[in-house]
């Protein structure tokens, strides 16, 4: 039987958010019925709402960054049972069957099937955490680790693990160079993690007022981008650089701050094409990636060592009724760092 679910919604790109009920599935053999209590709040969240990228299917009910406390589980369900601390990040489903998902990498399942805004595997579109509950299969459900706080583990499901998979996949360590772009939502938590994997970590930012922010979130330099001689002071420096504004901006002043084999790494979803000179890359070898949130084994790793270093995001709680005025605060970058729902409001 289907079960009844209550979410802030959106029902065209021009009007708020408002509540809406509705169906979550019965939890199959392989489902976990969740009983959300906070869900954070994600600058994609305001994108697909407003349909900035274009393709949104209305209603959506956003939210990716899931956290809550299991109420059933399907019969075939190993890994759950009721009362357990849980959550659902981007995603919530995939093929498990194709090289990407055996590799652990399910985001990059041709099959993947995000948490909100989705075809699901019946037909229907997925609505994401800005509701009072969710259905997930097991595999997509994650263990939020005891000492970590219901609400400031729900950006790491985004937020957290969108920063912490280029960290990983570059193997940035103890003596690393680390540059941080931008010291937002996804910045700071790039700050954060970086710090506590033993990296020495310089924030580059447009903004000089920030400084102190960064060096209280962890920071060990700062970086006036629109300083030309700080910037040249600057070359050849890191061996990483995060790179999390989601506006158009040249890259080619920061790939001159790579140092040999050095990678700068974009995760803000620009769409414009960037102006890239090859000369900038040539004589260091350096290199320009991309990258979006890591797959479910990755997510769990980044979690337990969050809990185990004490490592938390900046957040500002708000009620359900406030998203919209949360989105607004978005646009005018107010926010610090991050916004997160109390569902109990709901």
């Amino acid at each position: 039987m289907p079960i009844p679910a209550k979410a802030w919604t959106a029902f065209d790109a021009d009007s708020p958010l408002k509540p809406w009920s509705f169906e979550r599935r019965d939890p199959g053999p392989d489902d976990v019925l969740i009983e959300i209590k906070y869900c954070g709040v994600c600058h994609s969240d305001l994108h697909f709402a407003k349909n900035d990228l274009g393709g949104t299917v209305y209603p959506l009910t956003p939210g990716h960054e899931i956290v809550g406390v299991v109420t059933q589980v399907g019969e075939g369900v190993t890994r759950f049972k009721p009362g357990d601390r849980v959550g659902v990040g981007c995603l919530v489903g995939a093929d498990l069957d194709c090289p990407e998902c055996a590799a652990g990498e399910e985001q990059f399942c041709p099959n993947a099937i995000g948490t909100y805004g989705a075809k699901d595997k019946d037909g229907t579109r997925t609505q994401g955490g800005y509701s009072n509950r969710i259905t997930v299969h097991q595999h997509f459900v994650l263990n939020i680790p005891d000492a970590l706080e219901f609400d400031v583990a729900a950006p790491l499901l985004c937020a957290g693990i969108t920063t912490w998979s280029p960290l990983r996949t570059w193997r940035v360590g103890k003596g690393s160079k680390v540059g941080v772009v931008g010291l937002g939502g996804l910045g700071h938590m790039a700050v954060k993690l970086a710090a506590a994997l033993g990296c020495e970590v310089t924030v580059i930012s447009t903004s000089p007022g920030k400084r102190e922010d960064a060096l209280a979130l962890g920071a060990h330099d700062f970086v006036v981008s629109t300083d030309s001689a700080q910037m040249k002071a600057a070359e050849s420096r890191f061996d990483l650089i995060i790179d999390s504004v989601a506006v158009f901006h040249e890259p080619n002043p920061l790939l001159r701050t790579l140092a040999r084999d050095g990678t700068l790494v974009l995760l803000g979803l620009i769409p414009e094409p960037l102006p890239v000179k090859v000369f900038s890359m040539l004589g260091k070898r350096r290199r320009l990636a991309a990258s979006p949130i890591g797959g479910i084994r990755e997510t769990q790793e980044m979690l337990d060592f969050c809990a185990e270093h004490g490592v938390r995001p900046e957040i500002e709680v708000i009620r359900i009724d406030q998203i919209n005025e949360a989105y607004e605060r978005m646009v005018r970058s107010d926010v610090r760092y991050r916004f997160v729902i109390d569902m109990a409001s709901i």
